[in-house]
């Protein structure tokens, strides 16, 4: 066993136990299956990003009503959340739910930077083709394509935009 096998490896009673044996929960596989990152789950559940990963790497249990926030933000049922002996795989139903809601998510950007009239018909008509195979994908958006995304505790260009001497305090007097 290697130094970081045997830090990453729990011991329960007097045995050894490596990280993928003893998780109770997939909630990352799952995350990651279905293309989300931690920064969009964080939002989701309105959480820090650091509090995500550390909910995802908890080798203990985890509270019920923390598995069913986990369920709301990935529209997914509560048993994809549990380990199950068949691996690292979601669901058919959930499986393809998750490719269609990135092809649906290409087919947006496409949408967006198409700078000729038969690629904005032809992207619009496969946006309309997904709707019809899978009209909750309405409400889908494009991937970000521009910019940086900030973190959870970095303010916009909108802040630094204020004018010099005043205060976001003293704007709302």
């Amino acid at each position: 066993m290697s130094i970081v096998d045997y830090l990453d490896t729990r011991v329960v009673g007097d045995v050894p136990v490596p990280p993928s044996e003893n998780a109770l929960h997939r909630l990352g596989a799952v995350r990651r299956l279905q293309g989300i990152s931690r920064r969009t789950m964080a939002r989701r559940m309105n959480l820090e990003v650091a509090d995500i990963r550390r909910q995802e790497d908890e080798f203990s249990d985890l509270t019920i009503s923390i598995l069913y926030e986990w369920q709301r933000a990935l529209d997914v049922p509560v048993a994809e959340l549990l380990v199950e002996e068949n691996g690292d795989t979601l669901s058919e139903p959930l499986l393809k739910r998750a490719q269609l809601v990135r092809l649906m998510k290409t087919a947006l950007a496409l949408l967006d930077v198409a700078d000729s009239q038969s690629a904005r018909v032809m992207a619009q008509s496969l946006v309309d083709l997904l709707i019809d195979v899978m009209p909750e994908l309405r409400g889908v958006g494009a991937w970000h394509v521009v910019g940086r995304r900030r973190r959870l505790d970095e303010l916009g260009v909108a802040a630094s935009r204020l004018p010099a001497g005043d205060s976001f305090m003293d704007m709302l007097e």
